[in-house]
């Protein structure tokens, strides 16, 4: 199969690619909520669980996170992306401490080669993080997640909610784009966020701010 690419993300992965190096190096914006948003996050996980991230960027989240799980495949559209992510795993191999179950894959959230394998009732969980803004087509992409999902499976993300300051962000983003220096940004608050996911399949079961006010955190259920 030939992967689309722009199929749940506005912009060619190109974009992303050339930014890949420098979001590599940038450095934790606010470190005791990145902590707390891991905690919660694991909090919900099993040894025994297969897991799927979408849009996970260089992969630092994932390295976290995969040796709470059986099985965590990581994913990001941006090849450049991944490839960062590849050359830190393969660190965490040499020096013998990667979780046994990680991989990572260029793909986006229609590319078949994530779907779960046939005879599987789905993933125990898909988390996406600092991604659900940037969607374009997010109905079906959170359709898909639903899909891709085993009867009560989890649906973890949290979601930059910028909505209720559109008045100074929105003008911002809007000439950012016009010069190719920012991706689309659908401005949502926590509410839009709710409702998407139990408008399609999900009932919400824990909600946080990590940080406070704007990022909300979301654990939802398969119904």
């Amino acid at each position: 199969m030939t992967t689309t690419w722009t199929n749940d993300m506005s912009v060619p992965h190109s974009f992303w690619d050339k930014l890949a190096r420098k979001y590599a190096a940038r450095k934790v914006g606010d470190q005791a909520a990145y902590e707390k948003t891991l905690q919660r996050v694991t909090e919900h996980l099993g040894l025994e669980d297969s897991v799927l991230e979408l849009g996970s960027g260089t992969g630092t989240t994932a390295l976290l996170l995969a040796g709470n799980v059986k099985s965590y495949l990581s994913t990001d559209f941006s090849p450049g992306m991944i490839a960062i992510a590849e050359e830190k795993l393969a660190a965490e191999k040499s020096a013998g401490t990667a979780p046994p179950g990680l991989s990572f894959m260029a793909a986006d959230a229609f590319d078949e080669r994530i779907t779960p394998p046939s005879g599987s009732d789905g993933y125990d969980t898909v988390l996406a993080f600092n991604f659900i803004h940037l969607v374009q087509a997010q109905e079906a992409v959170v359709v898909r997640v639903r899909d891709m999902l085993k009867p009560g499976g989890l649906f973890i993300t949290k979601t930059p909610c910028l909505k209720y300051k559109a008045w100074l962000f929105g003008p911002l983003i809007a000439v950012m784009r016009l010069f190719g220096k920012a991706p689309y940004v659908n401005l949502m608050s926590p509410e839009m966020v709710n409702d998407l996911y139990q408008d399609n399949g999900f009932e919400i079961i824990e909600t946080g701010l990590y940080p406070a006010p704007h990022s909300h955190f979301v654990v939802a259920r398969k119904t």
